[in-house]
């Protein structure tokens, strides 16, 4: 339906006319999103493996809907002070959070009075990769094995150092301990690079930690992977068997990143941002292929969508529930 302008102006003068107007003013405003930059929010300090995929994917919804894409890094609070800001803007497709396991699945059971409900306040726009975790033990250690670790353990605790108390490395190392009884003594370290020197030394056993992070340790032979927490195994290390290979059936954990915008953003607004990932990010484009080159695994079509993406966060939410209670974590 075309109205002309004369006759919009005057219409718009005429109270009485106004009910007509407004179902055509709702569908232009939609059918002309975006018409302005959008701002994607990095909830975390520049340079970390989120912020890295985030600029990757503002990158691809920029070139596909012709729009500026403003990354915005606001850290602090595990990612809670970033999420929290989107979780409350206007829901208008404009501002968008970079979405990963802190803010998302790990922080409403670490921190008490989050700012937000992230089941509730956001709507999921699609998933675009994640990184598997990996066990990796120091040369110390003669385990080559997920068998041979539990039998050591059984003698001698087996130290296993992580990137804090609550992170999402520490999450997965006691649902670890609780699926294979594993002697496993939790090291907390602030932040996953901090732990790396004493690793290779030897000052500690071991670490559960992303397998980007670990693998140019196994590839340079300082420490060695004994297992991922992935479905298959990985392209770049396929010597490396997975956890449910290793006899920990069923067993996977990684740190994943996808986007998310506030509740109540429209569904056309959510649909265009969708497509924008899901074709860039398509089997053999150079964002997948780039991405592939960091250690990730791309997401699958099914987690790229946005009922995908919502789905995973909620399975990842009640098996980071389960793991808090293992490891009698209360938020704080």
């Amino acid at each position: 339906m075309s109205i002309p302008r004369r006759r919009l102006m005057a219409a718009l003068g005429s109270a009485s006319t106004l009910p007509f107007l407004l179902p055509f003013l709702a569908r232009r405003a939609l059918a002309a999103y975006p018409d302005r930059s959008i701002h994607l929010i990095v909830p975390f300090a520049a340079g970390g493996n989120a912020d890295i995929v985030g600029r990757i994917t503002g990158d691809l919804i920029s070139k596909a809907l012709s729009q500026p894409v403003v990354v915005e890094n606001r850290g602090g609070g595990g990612g809670s002070i970033g999420a929290e800001f989107v979780a409350h803007a206007n829901p208008d497709g404009y501002t968008l959070l970079v979405g990963s396991n802190g803010p998302l699945t790990v922080d409403p059971f670490v921190h008490a009075n989050l700012g937000y409900d992230p089941l509730k306040d956001f709507t999921a726009v699609a998933l675009t990769s994640y990184v598997p975790h990996a066990l990796i033990l120091s040369n110390k250690i003669e385990a080559k094995t997920m068998g041979e670790l539990i039998t050591r353990s059984k003698t001698a605790a087996v130290t296993v150092a992580t990137s804090g108390v609550g992170s999402a490395t520490h999450m997965t190392l006691e649902r670890l301990k609780a699926a294979t009884g594993a002697n496993l003594t939790h090291v907390p370290y602030r932040g996953g690079g901090a732990l790396m020197p004493d690793l290779i030394s030897g000052n500690i056993d071991g670490a559960m930690t992303e397998f980007s992070t670990a693998l140019p340790m196994h590839q340079a032979g300082q420490a060695h992977i004994i297992a991922i927490a992935a479905l298959h195994r990985s392209k770049l290390a396929p010597d490396i068997p997975t956890f449910d290979e290793s006899g920990v059936k069923g067993f996977t954990a990684q740190s994943y990143i996808g986007v998310v915008a506030p509740a109540k953003t429209p569904p056309d607004a959510i649909d265009k941002l969708q497509q924008a990932i899901a074709q860039g990010l398509s089997t053999g484009s150079p964002a997948a292929e780039r991405l592939i080159g960091l250690g990730s695994e791309v997401a699958s079509p099914e987690q790229m969508t946005a009922k995908g993406f919502a789905e995973f966060i909620r399975t990842d939410y009640e098996n980071m529930s389960k793991a808090a209670q293992l490891a009698g974590i209360t938020p704080q």
